[in-house]
């Protein structure tokens, strides 16, 4: 598996009044800004180094993985991605951001580079308030029940005990789980996680959620349900980014859509015009 070596020093996270010059907007058409900026991506670019890198013809079997074992004598081949190259953007209080684009077109990484969790090689991010990386901040641990990761989830987002007393039966009935709360999360299935990690994450209010693919498992409830819940942040001032294969997700629930292509910006603007561009 290949390893990535970060190539520069950890991204600045700022308030936007700090920031010294002005960020275009990365395409015309964008709806005017109806609330404070929460999060300016100004010129962002991010390169990896990735080891262990290898061309498809020396792929397959132990004799080719011997042969480059002798040729490097131990040093392993290296590689820089240029995963995100040059974008900028601002995003707003009350949005709801899909990003949207095909697979290794950057999505995941700009917003692991948002949550200041993937340093900048050049460029800066700048946010108003705490980003929260569904998943990340409420990390569940598959050895403790569904019950204990709720606790500790809501605690480590800085809800106080009696927060989490009161929000503890909204988030097992919003999960859906029922009874498999009393059973450790190494039982469950791939999205009886994945709906237990947002019920805890949105449980809180947040400044910046940024949600991964997580609304891609469960039922047709639980997705409905889901984009209820973005809304609702919507309307407590907090930003979403969101990203999703379902486009039919990120049609009803966002305000705004940003199309990545290959580490960059092809177009941003109102939903229906992005989306209807990208499926042709």
């Amino acid at each position: 598996m290949a390893v990535a070596e970060l190539t520069k020093e950890p991204s600045r996270m700022a308030h936007p009044q700090e920031q010294h010059q002005p960020v275009k907007e990365a395409a015309e058409g964008v709806a005017a800004p109806s609330g404070t900026p929460t999060v300016i991506v100004d010129d962002l670019h991010i390169i990896y180094r990735v080891y262990g890198a290898a061309s498809a013809a020396e792929k397959g079997n132990a004799a080719n993985a011997l042969i480059r074992l002798l040729r490097r004598q131990g040093r392993p081949q290296m590689k820089e991605v240029h995963a995100i190259k040059g974008i900028s953007f601002v995003a707003h209080h009350g949005d709801a951001i899909g990003i949207v684009g095909r697979n290794g077109s950057g999505k995941s990484t700009l917003l692991r580079a948002i949550a200041g969790l993937l340093p900048p090689h050049s460029g800066s991010v700048y946010t108003d308030g705490q980003p929260s990386l569904l998943g990340v901040n409420a990390a569940l641990m598959r050895e403790l029940t569904g019950e204990r990761n709720i606790v500790l989830g809501c605690y480590a987002m800085g809800m106080t005990p009696a927060q989490v007393k009161e929000r503890y039966d909204e988030i097992v009935e919003f999960s859906g789980i029922g009874e498999f709360v009393q059973f450790p999360m190494s039982t469950y299935s791939s999205g009886m996680g994945a709906r237990l990690r947002f019920a805890i994450a949105s449980a809180k209010t947040h400044d910046v959620l940024l949600i991964d693919e997580a609304l891609a498992t469960g039922d047709r409830d639980f997705r409905r349900k889901s984009q209820e819940r973005i809304q609702q942040m919507r309307g407590e001032a907090g930003t979403v980014f969101l990203v999703a294969h379902n486009l039919d997700v990120i049609e009803e629930t966002c305000n705004r859509v940003i199309w990545l292509h290959k580490g960059q910006i092809k177009m941003d603007g109102d939903p229906a015009t992005v989306l209807a561009a990208y499926n042709a």
